[in-house]
């Protein structure tokens, strides 16, 4: 009889643990904010350069979503950096950034002011402070995407090293699941 127990329990947390695999590479993984580039709306943890809080957030990304419609202008991304960014910024692998150029798109940006193809880019998330004093034009190529961090003056985006492939992205930021603080 115990041994029907034990197996009752094996099975129930084998099944449990597949599911938690197949959901997290399939369906929505998590991330954790490691720089100030999205500050103030991700945030880093203290005492981090520029980072304003005392625990990094960590977010829930959607991996399906581009399979079934297109990245949108405005939306926090998860992608691969490019190995131009390792290369520039000191750190590779996986970034969160604001897309700001689909493909297509003139991007410029006059004294921390952002463009689309001469249009001026209502970005309400931008503290002032952290706007910067950047200026560029940069070319959005078909297939690819440009990148932003919500704090300009202290971000190593696709100002910096270009832009980001479609196969590349992983996903847009879903919500934030910590600090628990971030659900009020």
């Amino acid at each position: 009889m115990p041994w029907r127990k034990a197996t009752d329990w094996l099975v129930t947390i084998a099944i449990a643990l597949a599911f938690v695999l197949v959901f997290e590479a399939e369906i929505a993984k998590p991330y954790r904010i490691p720089s100030s580039s999205m500050e103030p709306t991700l945030h880093c943890a203290k005492p981090g350069q520029w980072c304003e809080a005392h625990f990094s957030d960590r977010v829930l990304v959607d991996r399906l979503a581009y399979r079934f419609s297109g990245p949108k202008r405005g939306q926090i991304v998860v992608f691969k950096a490019p190995a131009s960014a390792s290369a520039q910024c000191g750190e590779g692998g996986t970034y969160v950034k604001r897309l700001i150029g689909l493909p297509g798109d003139t991007i410029s940006e006059t004294n921390g002011f952002v463009f689309v193809d001469g249009r001026p880019l209502h970005e309400g998330y931008i503290d002032p402070a952290l706007r910067g004093s950047e200026s560029g034009t940069w070319k959005v190529p078909a297939g690819r995407y440009f990148f932003l961090g919500d704090d300009r003056a202290h971000s190593c985006d696709s100002r910096t090293w270009g832009t980001v492939p479609r196969s590349s992205l992983v996903g847009p930021v879903l919500f934030t699941y910590w600090p628990p603080t971030s659900w009020f």
